[in-house]
């Protein structure tokens, strides 16, 4: 009998396709290194014999446009920006950076498969994300087209491939046309390209989907969803899926054997007890490995990370994560890296949301458009929830080669690829299926706004939808705002109790709140709430009473989060200045070139604003921060108010030891008055500011020191980190003082630097943050803007990194990095 059976097991084997019978795991790896870029049309440039030799040699990602130069006439546009309610059309410069992002580039490389077999395996190129209008070739032959450059997108290029998998030629042709954004894009292939290598029967690309549909203390219940391609119709598949923590213990596994139903997924429950939920304060995530067996074969195997957590949206009570309501406590931020352009960066991007997250922020939306891969990973990883942000444009124009001329074909595919990308990123709380949209006004935009609403539902039910709306009185009375799961407002903040009343939700997000404008260190004077401000210098004030026509100040947000149980919390425009969009200096106002929304500038060196930001967000940690700084020349005997942003709730000035009387928050004056303290009337005279803050019962609990700084003496060298490693393309970020004897920074300095980079590193590029400034990001030298700047340096090998700094009349900085 036991003979028989192996007979019978053979014979079975003998009958299964040699293409199921997978011999090697699958593959993947980035291809980084290697290609050849040029600039402009190139004809037959997807040829296998082209004569590429005389092309650039560049490593993606890559942002040919960052690199500049910065000129007016880069994109400049005469139009009306309808979403700021401009009715008539103006000259815009700077509105994309004034960067050279137009145009068409090639890339080109070979690459090869090794073992390939065309038999038994499948290939795919996967771009992360390619800016834009992507033309993809293989060996001479066109394998595809994408056109949005945001999205994750691939091709299995497999039958293109040459059959002993060597020498395969691959050109990308991509083309970003004029008018095409309203901030700067980047251009290129400035995201990550992949090459996978799967067994024919396998796992697809995203063919997992890990949900958590009941989550207690006691156990959560896992649901696992598995794809598999290239079975035969009646096939038994085995498929066992072993779940592990962070720390790779098994927590629980389970094992099935069935068939495909009509494509239909295979399907597993399984227990988790006692586990340890995600959220931002404990950000643990399980992996999920799936082993895919025929006959007692391997076929495939795939590992998805995922996490456990519950979230829900209860009418008139809020949003809860785990049972806990919670506030939204979010930042927008774009996708470019300051002075690294679009050209993703992991270490870049965790910096950034490092930054966020000690000011408090505990969520981030994506605006406009599909992140990259890293910064949902990081997100999951460091305890950020996000709203995954689609569409800046659906099938009306906001830019005239805008995306609205891909939307009718295009917009369930980009939208499915989002979607699967990252349903089983646990930081992803929602989706949000576009942002001021045009469309929300038509009579029938609630049609087209259900049409990726059930595109997104479809692909996973486990999560609601939103929109950013600011067209309050349409989206009110055409059914738009009504029909969608979460009412998403940008600003408007006078219209959120109307519409808690009028919709079924009863529940209201700042989907996009501030548009306050700010220039580090710069201090204007008078000191008054207004808007639209605009200044000789082209900067906005850093006193942060300054906003936009269409917008509010902080404070009128903090307090709808705070006395509204209905109101979500909200996403601050922005987390971090972008190239772009220069409001309020726009308008025929070159050099402007950057936003001024950010609560830190392009350098990543933080305004006064987050301070506010962390004084609310964050009271458990103490804040403490004093404006402006002290060095006023010229201003003796003048009127020079002081803020503090501080958790404390009172605090007392004094100024060369003469109290200027002791302040508290307040709910009974105006807004400012609840969440700053304010000394309006204060005569600047040079020598020592000094703070001393108070606790709830009335007890001395901080003082903070703040001093005229003298004349600029030395170069101070700050690193972000002093050990850098040289795995993964991390970066090391220093921050650049210009400071006098003592070290206190002198913050009207606007000196030139120079730098030099020896050893076991390279310099990078460098970022002032001052929105006026045309210096080139990648040139060793540039100005200090208001005594500070930010260096970035990248480490070549192992070994000591040797930063040096220099300037005319100050002594040179020099500090000393480790690369491992």
């Amino acid at each position: 009998m036991r003979f028989r059976l192996v007979i019978s097991c053979l014979l079975f084997l003998a009958s299964i396709p040699s293409f199921l019978l997978a011999q090697d795991v699958r593959k993947s790896w980035t291809l980084e290194d290697n290609w050849k870029f040029s600039k402009g049309e190139q004809e037959k440039a997807f040829a296998v014999d082209y004569d590429d030799s005389g092309w650039q040699e560049v490593t993606v990602p890559h942002d040919w446009a960052i690199y500049g130069p910065f000129d007016e006439r880069n994109d400049m546009q005469i139009v009306a920006v309808t979403q700021n309610g401009e009715k008539v059309a103006t000259k815009k410069t700077g509105r994309t950076g004034g960067l050279p992002y137009m145009g068409v580039g090639w890339y080109r490389r070979t690459f090869e498969v090794p073992g390939f077999d065309p038999e038994g395996q499948r290939v795919k190129l996967i771009f992360d994300g390619a800016m834009s209008e992507a033309q993809v070739y293989v060996n001479g032959e066109k394998v595809g087209f994408w056109p949005y450059g945001y999205n994750t997108f691939y091709f299995d290029v497999t039958d293109f491939l040459h059959t002993d998998g060597s020498k395969n030629q691959l050109a990308v042709r991509l083309e970003n046309k004029e008018q095409s954004s309203r901030w700067y894009p980047g251009a290129g292939l400035y995201r990550n390209v992949h090459l996978q290598v799967t067994p024919k029967t396998h796992v697809p690309v995203w063919g997992t989907f890990v949900s958590t549909p009941h989550v207690a203390e006691e156990y959560a219940s896992v649901n696992v969803k598995t794809e598999v391609k290239n079975v035969p119709e009646g096939t038994d598949i085995t498929i066992t899926t072993i779940i592990t923590d962070a720390s790779g213990k098994e927590v629980t596994q389970k094992e099935n054997t069935q068939q495909l139903n009509h494509g239909r997924p295979l399907e597993q429950f399984l227990t988790v007890n006692d586990p340890q939920l995600w959220s931002p304060e404990t950000p643990q995530l399980y992996f999920a490995k799936s082993t895919i067996s025929i006959g007692g074969k391997l076929v495939d195997e795939f590992t998805t990370r995922f996490g456990i957590r519950k979230i829900e949206f209860i009418a008139d009570k809020g949003f809860f994560l785990n049972g806990q309501r919670r506030k939204f406590q979010g930042v927008n931020l774009h996708h470019d890296l300051g002075p690294l352009g679009a050209a993703v960066n992991r270490s870049a991007i965790k910096r950034q949301l490092k930054i966020m997250k000690d000011m408090g922020a505990d969520a981030i939306r994506t605006s406009h458009n599909m992140p990259a891969p890293e910064l949902v990973e990081l997100c999951d990883e460091m305890g950020l929830m996000v709203m995954v942000e689609s569409f800046d444009e659906w099938d009306v124009a906001k830019c005239k080669n805008g995306y609205h001329r891909f939307f009718d074909e295009w917009a369930e595919k980009d939208l499915v690829n989002m979607v699967r990308h990252y349903r089983n990123n646990p930081s992803v709380v929602m989706w949000s299926i576009g942002n001021e949209v045009p469309t929300q006004c038509s009579a029938d935009g609630y049609k087209v706004a259900k049409f990726l609403q059930d595109i997104c539902h479809r692909e996973d039910p486990t999560r609601l939808v939103t929109a950013g709306m600011d067209r309050i009185s349409c989206v009110l009375d055409n059914g738009f705002a009504a029909m969608i799961d979460v009412t998403g407002f940008n600003y408007r903040t006078h219209r959120y109790q109307e519409g808690y009343e009028k919709l079924p939700h009863s529940l209201v997000l700042g989907s996009e709140t501030g548009s306050t404008v700010s220039s580090r260190g710069v201090y204007h004077f008078s000191v008054e709430k207004g808007a639209q401000v605009i200044h000789e210098d082209q900067q906005s004030s850093a006193y942060g009473l300054e906003y936009c026509s269409w917008s509010n100040l902080p404070e009128d947000d903090f307090a709808l989060a705070e006395d509204y149980d209905w109101t979500l919390g909200q996403f601050v425009w922005t987390g971090f200045d972008y190239l772009g969009e220069p409001t309020p200096y726009d308008t025929d106002a070159w050099p402007n070139h950057s936003s001024m929304f950010g609560i830190v500038d392009l350098a990543g060196i933080p305004k006064d604003r987050y301070y506010l930001y962390k004084s609310v967000w964050k009271p458990e940690e103490e804040t403490l921060h004093i404006l402006p700084h002290w060095n006023w020349e010229g201003r003796e005997g003048e009127k020079t108010p002081v803020f503090v942003y501080t958790n404390y709730p009172s605090a007392e000035l004094f100024i060369n030891g003469k109290s200027q009387g002791k302040k508290a928050k307040t709910k009974e004056g105006s807004l400012q008055e609840r969440y700053r303290l304010m000394w309006m009337d204060v005569t600047y005279e040079p020598g020592e500011v000094k703070l001393i803050a108070y606790d709830d019962n009335g007890n001395k609990a901080a003082e903070k020191l703040l001093h005229t700084a003298g004349k600029a003496h030395h170069i101070n060298l700050i690193p972000e980190k002093e050990k850098v490693s040289v795995d993964g393309k991390e970066l090391a970020f220093v921050r650049v003082q210009v400071v006098d004897k003592e070290g206190n920074l002198c913050p009207t300095d606007q000196r030139s630097l120079s730098f030099e980079v020896n050893g076991a590193g390279a310099f990078k590029a460098v970022a002032n943050g001052d929105p006026t400034s045309l210096e080139l990001f990648h040139k060793p030298t540039m100005k200090v803007f208001n005594g500070q700047l930010t260096l970035i340096v990248s480490p070549e090998k192992s070994g000591e990194i040797k930063v040096v700094a220099k300037a005319k009349g100050v002594k040179t900085g020099e500090e000393t990095l480790s690369a491992y």
